[in-house]
């Protein structure tokens, strides 16, 4: 029963990290049924956590394992390039200039970051985007801080280049 609870408790204060996280992982908005296997998973593991990563930690590493054992037969990205290129019905009718352009550039970021290899591609995810600490990031990926941050620095540098704009890609993790 303590379990049970314990999860709700997490649920409420961790699920709009969790869908969050999601939702740049796999590049869809549609991730409720994910975040309800992660938190379904965290129930079942309840007893193996032991209080060495904080529980959002934890549960963002239980989210990134369960989109990856969902998505391992079609890749995430691939998917992620479809639904950029997909139209949406608000958008044929509002074709504005800026709606094209930022489209265009969040397609290359995706692009981009889907080219790096994967080491690259999960820290830039989780430190860059999700905004996770270096502790954090360490944690889920069961890397060193120190590991975390080079390995970071050097995804930047190569996202840089594949992008061709340094400043790029500034603009979307600050």
């Amino acid at each position: 029963m303590e379990g049970i609870q314990q999860i709700e408790k997490w649920f409420i204060h961790y699920e709009k990290d969790v869908t969050n996280f999601l939702v740049y992982y796999t590049g869809t908005t549609d991730v409720e049924d994910l975040v309800q296997e992660t938190f379904l998973r965290a129930l079942q593991a309840f007893s193996r956590f032991k209080n060495e990563a904080s529980p959002k930690t934890w549960l963002i590493s239980i989210a990134r394992n369960t989109a990856i054992d969902l998505y391992r037969k079609k890749s995430v990205w691939q998917k992620l390039k479809e639904r950029l290129n997909r139209e949406s019905p608000d958008q044929k009718e509002l074709r504005t200039e800026e709606k094209i352009l930022k489209k265009q550039e969040y397609a290359r970021l995706y692009e981009a970051i889907n080219e790096l290899k994967p080491n690259y591609r999960d820290v830039i995810l989780l430190k860059g985007i999700a905004e996770l600490s270096s502790q954090e990031t360490g944690n889920i990926l069961g890397w060193s801080e120190n590991k975390v941050n080079v390995t970071f620095f050097r995804a930047m540098k190569k996202l840089n280049e594949q992008l061709k704009e340094g400043e790029y890609f500034e603009q979307f993790i600050g």
